[in-house]
């Protein structure tokens, strides 16, 4: 091809594409004329920066790495929104739900108490570690239910109370708390699994304990191994699944240092904040049976020794396995349970 021809096919072509270029340049100039008629007739209207900031474009930026160069992430937003309109009201109407079903029926049932007398026969039912280990997981997890809890629900519960400053001061000891409780109840509560995984594992009995509601209502007895079927549910339900849930997410955010993008650490905390919830709710009903609910179970869990009599009304499964020495355990006195005359 001649010279000649090829300059002339180049010519063509910057010839042909002049308007379009020439259309750019007026577009742009057009763009800077509303610009400033905008600057001067509304000079606090910002809102083509904000939209250009807010479209999650990667700009440039001196600092290097993951998500800098985005100043603002737009799915906060729609977290914000999904937070403080659906997951906390939720939750905390659950929560006092649950709280004021336990009342009433606190108020109707009163606390369960052993029907035989006491036979001063004691029977060792949690070993220094297993209670030890409880305890660690009982007193963090309180710790961070209260604490999580007034990070949720205190601007709308406390602070029209309490005011600004004093919640402000108990929103971070809050914050303190959550964030150095967390690791401990994490590393006990894998501990605690670890140690009662085995006595929590399904039996065919625990289906007529389900049927008979443990005998809660009706007062009558229901045999059940170590642990009866509820508190098995709790284990699983409570303990493992959704305990797990709120740690792994929780670590998550508490160690955003690993380099987790903004949409990560969103979705941690929705994930979060919903199994915490449930976990809190379902948490009211094992305090309340642990505590005043049920005679004697709060000083099994604190002195580790149950009266014959209660282990044989409330789980005589395990008694009777006791009992027959299929499963050691001591006396008060630190002797084993000497086991039944065989008949």
């Amino acid at each position: 091809m001649k010279p000649a021809t090829v300059l002339g096919r180049v010519a063509l072509a910057l010839w042909l594409l002049l308007p379009l270029a020439g259309a750019a340049q007026q577009q742009e100039t057009q763009q800077q004329e509303t610009q400033q008629q905008r600057a001067q007739s509304q000079p606090y209207n910002n809102a083509p920066v904000w939209r250009e900031v807010r479209s999650g474009k990667e700009e440039y930026t001196s600092i290097k790495g993951r998500e800098t160069g985005v100043l603002v992430q737009t799915y906060g937003e729609t977290w914000r929104q999904l937070k403080n309109g659906w997951i906390t009201p939720i939750a905390g109407w659950l929560i006092a739900l649950v709280a004021v079903l336990i009342g009433a029926f606190y108020k109707w049932r009163g606390s369960i108490k052993v029907h035989g007398a006491p036979t001063g026969r004691l029977i060792e039912r949690f070993t220094p570690l297993e209670r030890y280990t409880h305890w660690v997981v009982a007193i963090s997890f309180v710790i961070l239910g209260v604490s999580g809890l007034i990070m949720m629900l205190g601007k709308y519960v406390l602070l029209p109370v309490i005011g600004y400053t004093l919640f402000a001061w108990l929103a971070q000891l809050s914050k303190h708390l959550h964030n150095f409780v967390g690791p401990v109840f994490v590393v006990s509560l894998l501990m605690f699994i670890v140690m009662f995984i085995k006595d929590n594992l399904p039996r065919f009995y625990d289906f007529k304990w389900f049927a008979n509601l443990g005998g809660m209502i009706s007062g009558g007895h229901v045999p059940s191994g170590r642990f009866n079927a509820g508190e098995k549910v709790w284990f699983w339900i409570g303990v493992v699944v959704l305990s797990l849930i709120v740690s792994a997410s929780g670590l998550v955010l508490l160690f955003p240092n690993f380099d987790q993008v903004r949409a990560v650490m969103i979705e941690a905390n929705v994930v979060h904040a919903v199994a915490a919830g449930a976990v809190t709710a379902i948490s009211l009903g094992h305090i309340y049976l642990g505590t005043i609910g049920l005679e004697g179970a709060y000083e099994a869990m604190r002195n580790g020794y149950v009266d014959e009599a209660w282990a044989k009304e409330h789980h005589e499964y395990w008694y009777n396995d006791v009992k027959s020495g299929k499963i050691k355990a001591g006396t008060a006195e630190g002797t084993p349970v000497a086991p039944q005359a065989q008949h």
